[in-house]
């Protein structure tokens, strides 16, 4: 299917969202739940799959691409929006949590990228969203996040969101880089993927950074982010109260204090002046 080429405006910093153009008759994909404005000359339309296969493929090949990203973990549905109007209409997709919005020019990128399950934000219509399945068995017993990855093919532009600060490296033939195996975004095709024991029992047990690590050999580009969001759930459980009242002691003398002025203001304050 022909893509469709859009215009762009990255806004924000530590929040960002991505605010897209589209001529009349040009339309833009979204992941489910993504959407955070869009002027009124835009028609949603709810699909199988990734919208890309509408049009040709029949019933099978729409639940083959809705299939594909039931693997992933994303959901069965994406939603697609069409500028119906006469004149230019603009789309805009939220980041889920902080970090930042990547543009990727899959034309650039020799027509395939390869990313983490949950990176996928939006895409210019006609980017294929599919799984990517790890070949090598130590992958998908131990690499966790990294064993079943999207897969997006094109010559459009496609949006990936990553946590925290990103880093992108370029890997030269035989150039390796052990990574920690959540904070891997997105990766050329043609680079390696591997799964590494960190080397010893002190260090696996003790060291806070899990089992294994990931390890990539070029040649080709990855991605990396700072704030993994498996990492970032993990501190906000952490730090959540727990069940029954109790929770962390980190201010929990403020709040009391806090909460007895104010009922001290609200039952005695307005009285002060009689």
């Amino acid at each position: 299917m022909a893509m469709d080429v859009v215009d762009y405006e990255i806004k924000g910093s530590e929040m960002q969202f991505v605010e897209i153009e589209l001529d009349p008759g040009e339309a833009a994909v979204g992941e489910a739940g993504s959407l955070m404005f869009m002027d009124g000359g835009i028609a949603m339309d709810t699909v199988f799959g990734d919208g890309a296969r509408q049009g040709g493929g029949g019933l099978f090949g729409k639940l083959l691409g809705a299939g594909k990203r039931l693997i992933t973990g994303e959901s069965l549905f994406t939603t697609v929006y069409t500028n119906q109007a006469h004149g230019k209409q603009r789309v805009a997709f939220a980041a889920p949590y902080p970090g930042k919005i990547l543009p990727m020019d899959l034309r650039q990128l020799g027509g395939t990228l390869v990313c983490q399950k949950d990176a996928f934000l939006c895409a210019a219509r006609g980017v294929s969203l599919g799984v990517y399945l790890q070949q090598k068995l130590s992958v998908g017993f131990f690499g966790g996040e990294g064993f079943i990855m999207q897969r997006l093919d094109g010559d459009g532009l496609a949006f990936v969101h990553a946590g925290g600060t990103v880093v992108r490296r370029e890997l030269q033939p035989g150039q390796t880089l052990l990574i920690d195996t959540g904070c891997v975004v997105a990766m050329t095709p043609n680079v390696n993927f591997e799964i590494q024991y960190v080397g010893k029992i002190k260090t696996a047990l003790f060291g806070g950074e899990g089992l294994f690590f990931a390890r990539v050999t070029g040649p080709g580009t990855v991605w990396l982010q700072s704030l993994p969001f498996s990492r970032l759930a993990s501190r906000v459980f952490a730090a959540a109260p727990q069940t029954g009242g109790g929770g962390r002691d980190e201010g929990s003398i403020l709040p009391m204090a806090a909460g007895a002025g104010l009922l001290g203001g609200l039952f005695g304050g307005s009285g002060g002046d009689d």
